[in-house]
């Protein structure tokens, strides 16, 4: 399997294109802020060719490329529908402007063709298979795709701003919530296996092996305790 990760934007997101081989088909997970460029080198090196775009979430730095990617390639994106609005409304979805010069570099709005998703669907697309977990916490639509294991390659989970190495995303604009982040760290990280890749939004990779032991708030999920928000720093726009 092929995962090519890169970060993009003011908000250093990461954008990861995910195919069985080089040569193949590949799915564009959440490519945001100026993350066209770096999509389409990635596609030429790797000689890929886009079936698909599937969001972790609908905030700008995840979602801001999504209609030039989808158009370039003629490809839909799949999105939870609690989050949709957020691709015509950036703002709104964070209660204040992102600012006009910034504004100026977007393209807002929805690409020709959006589909749903729903928590526990199985996706399967350019012969990889994923597996779909809403998660509200960061946004009332967030989710996660986790892949299965493969020969020798380990799971794989894409956590969007669910979980990071060290820390988990914020909760402080609308439609966050820190109680169902909680629910949804407990519910969704803790019954993966230790060995599971994680590939989040922002920062590192890591492995929920290392974050259960590590990782201040999924240790006090774990322990059956209510998480101290000031535990550690939380990313995410």
């Amino acid at each position: 399997m092929l995962i090519a990760g890169f970060p993009a934007g003011a908000w250093g997101t990461n954008c990861y294109v995910v195919a069985p081989a080089a040569g193949e088909e590949c799915v564009i997970i959440d490519p945001g802020h100026q993350a066209a460029q770096g999509v389409e080198e990635t596609l030429r090196k790797h000689r890929l060719k886009p079936v698909a775009v599937v969001l972790t979430h609908g905030h700008i730095d995840h979602v801001a490329s999504v209609v030039p990617v989808c158009g370039a390639h003629d490809v839909p994106a799949w999105i939870h529908p609690e989050d949709r609005y957020m691709m015509s409304d950036p703002e709104r979805a964070l209660g204040r402007s992102i600012g006009m010069p910034l504004m100026g570099e977007l393209t807002i709005g929805e690409p020709d063709d959006v589909r749903e998703l729903t928590d526990g669907a199985g996706l399967k697309l350019a012969g990889l298979d994923f597996t779909v977990a809403h998660a509200p916490g960061h946004t009332k639509g967030s989710v996660t795709f986790r892949m299965p294991e493969q020969a020798d390659i380990p799971p794989v989970f894409f956590s969007g701003d669910l979980l990071f190495a060290g820390s988990i995303g914020r909760t402080d604009l609308p439609g966050g919530s820190h109680a169902e982040m909680l629910e949804s760290l407990a519910r969704v990280c803790l019954p993966l296996d230790d060995s599971t890749v994680v590939l989040s939004g922002h920062g590192p990779q890591t492995t929920i092996g290392r974050e259960r032991a590590t990782n201040p708030y999924l240790r006090e999920v774990a322990a059956g305790l209510a998480a101290d928000p000031t535990a550690a720093p939380r990313r995410g726009m």
